[in-house]
């Protein structure tokens, strides 16, 4: 464990939450120390829930470390049956609680509570929250599923979304359409809305769709293994994706792969006249790697992007990911630490990100566009409207995300025509891009211009021998002729002239050191 600024996720203890929150008549109980339950800000602030978690807190004190913090569990315990009376409990520690090795599952074993209680053996100082969430969801369900007689029609049970998940409350409905027009019923949805009474009904189904393998894979693993009941592969991200899960399922359903495509337009809006100027966009990729899988494939067969970058953050899925990468002639970057994501994004120098709610501020910093394709993410991706991932009409939103942070054909060639106008210079924005107020241009007659740039970037690039005093300085005929290149690439040819003027010692960047610079790296 380290301290950071931004972290994709917490430890695992917030991944059995997610799964708990989700659930409905199932409860939690942490043995943690105060301080911890700063976890119900997650979904009561960011997932704008209108209740807090079905969790109890122990919340034991310092001076409780030398008397008996096992009795406060066990209290703890008693008093979330007697008031919450669920239908299952469990049970675990936070990372700080670990320590103390209480054994929180012995303990309410013990107890004898008149419900199942499952206990979490969650390492957090191992893995993390996706792990929590995956390996909470099979521990219920191994403690409640067992094989039973299947359901006279066909049906599935969907495995996989939970709280605080990415849109994963509306690509359930987007599923439930696709099943429902191959006339499949769905048996249980799970963890999300889900009862433990439910769980018990698992082995009911013919088979499960597996919607987020970072969440459910293990427990679709054990209903395999125990129930008899196959799986799917695919995830219904993008049309390809969308076409795959279809025929997928109705392979395991033995019935015809039926398909409602009158609510598709994304194949139709990105042949479009407009859309085809996104061809050849370079876009860096970073997130789950369910996500950042399918968003490759969107966007370089569907988008006509050029992915440029790849990479995830879910260690457990390092493999696949590398994989991937392989195929699109990458080196996939797999780390938790948001500043090595940035120094790759910065060094690929995309046109566009395609990431994380810390990718969108990695963005904002360099200047380069961002849509949001996967979790962690921020109180706004959590809509009130109805803005599915998966399916057809996910693949339209997917769409409209992707291309509202670019500036799309005309709009780009005008202000680049019209890029010394008061309204249209560089600092003033594109105009579907809210806050950006135009904003007033440089006074002319001003011979030279300084770069504003962090002060780590100034000495990172700073010559040999540099006393870190100098300041680089773009003379007025360097600054006009660097105008003239596009600006998705402005900034990395500045970075560059920049680093090749500090090589040679320069300190003053005429319009010569540009060209100088240019010509050195296109050897």
């Amino acid at each position: 464990m380290k301290l950071t600024v931004w972290t994709y996720e917490g430890p695992p203890h917030v991944g059995a939450m997610r799964v708990a929150t989700g659930m409905k008549g199932l409860h939690y109980v942490l043995h943690a120390p105060q301080g911890d339950t700063y976890a119900d800000l997650l979904f009561t602030m960011i997932e704008r829930r209108d209740h807090r978690p079905p969790v109890t807190y122990t919340t034991f004190e310092g001076r409780d470390l030398g008397a008996d913090t096992a009795g406060i569990f066990k209290t703890a315990c008693m008093d979330a049956y007697e008031r919450f009376r669920p239908q299952a409990l469990i049970v675990g520690a936070s990372c700080t609680a670990e320590l103390i090795q209480d054994d929180p599952g012995g303990l309410a074993e013990a107890m004898d509570i008149p419900v199942p209680v499952i206990a979490l053996e969650l390492p957090s100082y191992q893995r993390k929250e996706g792990f929590g969430t995956d390996e909470t969801f099979y521990q219920i369900v191994k403690a409640l599923a067992r094989p039973m007689a299947r359901t006279p029609e066909i049906s599935c049970n969907i495995l996989g979304p939970v709280a605080l998940g990415f849109r994963h409350r509306d690509d359930i409905e987007e599923v439930r359409s696709l099943l429902w027009e191959m006339g499949i019923a769905v048996n249980v949805v799970a963890p999300l809305g889900a009862t433990p009474e439910q769980i018990t009904t698992l082995g009911q189904a013919h088979f499960n769709v597996m919607l987020y393998p970072e969440h459910a894979e293990t427990a679709c693993r054990h209903l395999e293994k125990v129930c008899d009941q196959p799986y799917t592969k695919t995830v219904p991200l993008g049309v390809g994706a969308t076409h795959d899960f279809v025929a997928e399922v109705a392979a395991l359903a033995g019935v015809e792969p039926r398909k409602d495509l009158s609510r598709l337009r994304q194949p139709w809006w990105s042949k479009s006249v407009d859309s085809t100027y996104l061809t050849g966009k370079r876009v860096f990729l970073f997130g789950d790697a369910t996500h950042v899988k399918a968003a490759a494939r969107i966007a370089r067969d569907e988008m006509g992007f050029e992915v440029v970058g790849m990479g995830c953050y879910n260690r457990e899925f390092a493999r696949d990911i590398r994989a991937l990468a392989k195929d699109y002639g990458l080196t996939a970057l797999i780390t938790d630490d948001y500043l090595e994501v940035e120094k790759a994004i910065e060094e690929a120098a995309p046109e566009m990100i395609l990431g994380t709610q810390m990718e969108r501020h990695i963005g904002k910093r360099l200047g380069i566009p961002c849509a949001v394709i996967s979790a962690p993410v921020h109180v706004q991706d959590f809509p009130a409207r109805y803005s599915p991932q998966m399916g057809w009409e996910g693949a339209n939103v997917i769409f409209d995300t992707w291309i509202h942070p670019l500036v799309m054909g005309l709009e780009e060639h005008l202000l680049h025509m019209f890029r010394e106008d008061f309204e249209f210079h560089d600092e003033a924005g594109p105009s579907h891009h809210g806050g950006h107020a135009p904003k007033p241009v440089a006074e002319p007659g001003a011979s030279v211009a300084e770069t504003a740039r962090p002060a780590q970037d100034a000495q990172d690039d700073a010559a040999p021998g540099s006393t870190g005093g100098d300041v680089m300085v773009w003379l007025e005929d360097a600054e006009k002729e660097l105008k003239k290149i596009p600006f998705f690439v402005r900034g990395k040819a500045r970075r560059n002239t920049e680093k090749f003027a500090a090589e040679q010692g320069v300190t003053e960047i005429s319009i010569d050191t540009l060209y100088e610079a240019k010509a050195h790296y296109a050897r």
